[in-house]
């Protein structure tokens, strides 16, 4: 088994740089190849502390567009753009929606992101359920958070169950495809799921 490293070389390399989280690299390696973020566009980051994220996505949709980002935990310090806004939330409050539609000033995003993932406690049965939760609280979202025709990124981890949301979700866009970014730590089971053409709607 490979050994877990949080401190690894782009950990380093982030903080180094300044960035909040080596996650700001699979973000930067998803729109390199996806081009899934533009000027103007309204963004949802679901599950975004502790932030690296939202400041790849606000620097590429720039001061005319607009990021929203959710989660349980405040992301400190603030994102120093105007364009950002992140909430504390749960994405299994009924009002999250409600709420985060609110801060975008819009009915629907351009594109939705997820890099969330559960706390894992260590009991293989118990992260598994946690994940699949997780992961069917930000399906359950999409009606009402994306507009059509709209793109989605979401964290996909190993496991019977996150397969089995990860194949209702494909069936909600004309293109689907999941990726295993460079950016990923070693001996990871996380994957992710990139999605455009989003064939829904209002829900």
């Amino acid at each position: 088994m490979a050994r877990y490293e949080r401190k690894d070389r782009l950990h380093q390399r982030a903080k180094d740089e300044g960035l909040r989280s080596r996650a700001a690299y699979k973000l930067d390696e998803l729109q390199k190849e996806w081009k899934l973020l533009r000027a103007g566009q309204r963004v949802f980051d679901l599950g975004c502390w502790p932030g690296g994220w939202l400041e790849v996505a606000a620097k590429l949709v720039g001061p005319g567009g607009r990021v929203v980002g959710v989660d349980l935990a405040t992301v400190e310090p603030k994102i120093p753009a105007a364009q950002v806004v992140s909430l504390v939330g749960d994405l299994e409050d009924p009002k999250i929606a409600e709420r985060l539609r609110e801060a975008l000033g819009a009915e629907r995003a351009d594109v939705v992101l997820s890099d969330a993932a559960p706390k894992l406690t260590g009991v293989r049965e118990r992260d598994r359920a946690n994940e699949e939760r997780l992961l069917e609280a930000v399906e359950r979202l999409l009606p009402e958070l994306l507009a059509k025709g709209g793109a989605f990124v979401v964290k996909i981890l190993e496991g019977p169950e996150a397969q089995v949301v990860d194949k209702r979700i494909r069936a909600a866009f004309e293109q689907a495809k999941t990726v295993k970014l460079d950016a990923t730590r070693k001996g990871s089971t996380e994957r992710y799921l990139v999605a455009r053409g989003y064939r829904g709607g209002p829900a």
